[in-house]
């Protein structure tokens, strides 16, 4: 019985295999650590004064106040309202606030308006208080807030 044999000539390829192996295990420790990076530095901040914020003439404003006492009161207007008129709607606590943002916003979307909408906070107030209506203001879909201070 003749046997036949299969001959098989060497494989010149590269296997690359090992190789994404490794990529991806890196991807993933970067995925994990990036975060870690930007944690934050202390600073402290110099007391100037500041620059307008350039004002869109062709949309609505919605100006939101958060008081010592941490109540939110909020108006909407054709431009910045520095002293919380008369006209002011009131929130007594952040998710009512965030409510009636995204009430605001999503009807004035339906309508083709934008909407420019800034923070004011007392001075007594503290940073976490601040932040916790900017992230409500994100979960309310607003994308661009602004900061209204005043002049020293």
């Amino acid at each position: 019985m003749a046997r036949i044999r299969n001959r098989r000539k060497p494989v010149a390829e590269m296997n690359v295999v090992p190789y994404i192996d490794v990529m991806l295990v890196l991807l993933v420790i970067f995925m994990v650590t990036a975060p870690m990076l930007n944690q934050g530095v202390k600073v402290d901040l110099p007391k100037v004064s500041s620059e307008a914020l350039p004002q869109d003439n062709n949309s609505l404003v919605l100006t939101i106040s958060i008081k010592a006492d941490k109540t939110y009161y909020w108006t909407m207007g054709e431009e910045v309202d520095p002293d919380q008129g008369k006209d002011s709607e009131t929130a007594t606590a952040l998710p009512a606030l965030v409510q009636a943002v995204t009430a605001i916003m999503s009807q004035n979307a339906s309508q083709g308006k934008k909407v420019q909408v800034f923070v004011r906070g007392d001075k007594a107030v503290d940073y976490g208080s601040v932040m916790a209506v900017m992230g409500g203001l994100q979960e309310a879909g607003v994308g661009n807030v602004g900061l209204i201070t005043e002049a020293p």
